[in-house]
């Protein structure tokens, strides 16, 4: 059914659960435990206890001034007129003012009975805790965000596989077209996916790490330096001069994109370290172009080991 997710059928099911409660305990204005509920529940339970507090002390804030103000001046348009002009400042100081409207609800009860003696006020106290219970019970249940999660992880993968692919291709064939739409496309899978992971932290009230989250950042900083090796490697890949190195990058690139997936880069590395040294022994440059086009090329070099390095930090602390 269109527009029933799982927040819906949670808020449906607490609004009618709160009220039947208060209803059984034969309390006033029951249907607006019901309210609550719906006002709390957020999409992470870490929102909703944040929802939940600013709520009741707003709502607590509001019974203590409004009833002390109704009492002394009277219950009348006017007194509620400076009441509400008085209270949003204090909700703002206090930084509370998202329970404004939980709030004034509250007080207005007190108005329309026109007594705010102890058990008016225990009757609110106590809608209050329903909804506020219930609001809480419902919403620690989340669904697993595990699979999605997951899921966003193998196509960031793949990407990163197709352009690490299209940087060896480069390399090798300057005539090989490519629009780059990959690097647009990881960025915003980054980004969704992102989005979701903090949604299942915001669930875990104990949990203060998040592996996934650590792991979207380490490829978040790998897509930079993918994204600032891009025009070096058309430079490189634009001149016609044979350079033994071009090769060997190509093929460590080519390496790298068959195993984006994996945690080990002792292999990637090793093969680095020895490109490096077949540099070191290789004869000085015999002309400028050689020279700009082996420099590209250590440049490169040094790029694709910081890629790989942030990769390797970031799989021994999760790792620990």
């Amino acid at each position: 059914m269109v527009g029933m997710g799982y927040r819906t059928i949670k808020t449906a099911i607490g609004a009618g659960l709160a009220i039947w409660i208060a209803t059984l305990f034969d309390l006033e204005f029951a249907s607006f435990a019901a309210i609550i509920v719906i006002m709390c529940i957020e999409k992470t339970k870490i929102k909703t206890l944040h929802s939940i507090r600013k709520k009741f002390f707003a709502s607590l804030l509001s019974l203590i001034l409004g009833s002390i103000c109704f009492e002394i001046l009277g219950y009348n348009p006017i007194v509620l007129t400076l009441f509400i002009l008085l209270f949003v400042p204090s909700l703002i100081k206090f930084r509370i003012q998202e329970g404004f409207v939980t709030s004034i609800v509250v007080i207005l009860h007190i108005y329309s009975v026109k007594e705010a003696n102890l058990e008016n006020l225990l009757n609110e106290l106590y809608i209050i805790f329903i909804g506020i219970g219930i609001a809480l019970l419902v919403n620690s249940i989340m669904p697993s965000l595990k699979k999605e999660i997951e899921k966003y992880k193998t196509e960031i993968e793949n990407k990163f596989s197709i352009i690490l692919y299209q940087f060896s291709i480069f390399l090798k064939d300057s005539e090989q077209k490519w629009d780059r739409k990959e690097l647009v496309e990881v960025e915003k899978i980054l980004n969704q996916a992102k989005n979701i992971t903090i949604q299942d932290v915001e669930n875990h009230l104990v949990r203060k790490e998040n592996k996934d989250y650590y792991y979207l950042e380490m490829r978040e900083d790998q897509l930079e330096i993918l994204k600032q090796m891009v025009d070096i490697l058309n430079i490189v890949s634009s001149s016609e001069l044979d350079v033994k190195q071009k090769g060997m990058l190509a093929n460590i690139f080519l390496y790298i994109s068959k195993h984006v997936d994996s945690g080990d880069t002792t292999m990637a590395l090793k093969l680095l370290d020895e490109y490096e040294e077949s540099i070191r022994e290789t004869e000085l440059p015999k002309s400028r172009e050689e020279f700009e086009i082996r420099a590209n090329l250590y440049y490169l070099n040094f790029e694709i080991k910081n890629y790989l390095i942030i990769k390797k930090n970031i799989y021994k602390r999760t790792t620990l």
